[in-house]
């Protein structure tokens, strides 16, 4: 990977991490530690999942209700990734 794209891929973890931890606010630090070790060790599967809640926004769904629906679709994977 060039030097370039390194630091673009820290750029973009870092500001995934921010935005993360303004939407979870009020969760317990290593709690919001096993997501983001989550996030990093499945990154393709995280995209995807906010591929589908962006999609189901732009059918008109709010976010929270689509963020619903596209995590019980893939409860059975969190939960394997996340460890419970």
């Amino acid at each position: 990977m060039s030097d370039k794209m390194s630091r673009m891929a820290f750029l973009q973890n870092f500001l995934m991490k921010q935005m993360l931890k303004k939407q979870m606010k009020g969760v317990p630090e290593a709690e919001q530690q096993k997501v983001f070790d989550a996030i990093e060790k499945n990154p393709d599967f995280f995209m995807n999942i906010a591929k589908e809640i962006e999609a189901k926004m732009k059918n008109g769904m709010d976010q929270q209700k689509a963020s619903m629906e596209v995590m019980m679709a893939h409860q059975a994977k969190l939960m394997e990734i996340m460890g419970k």
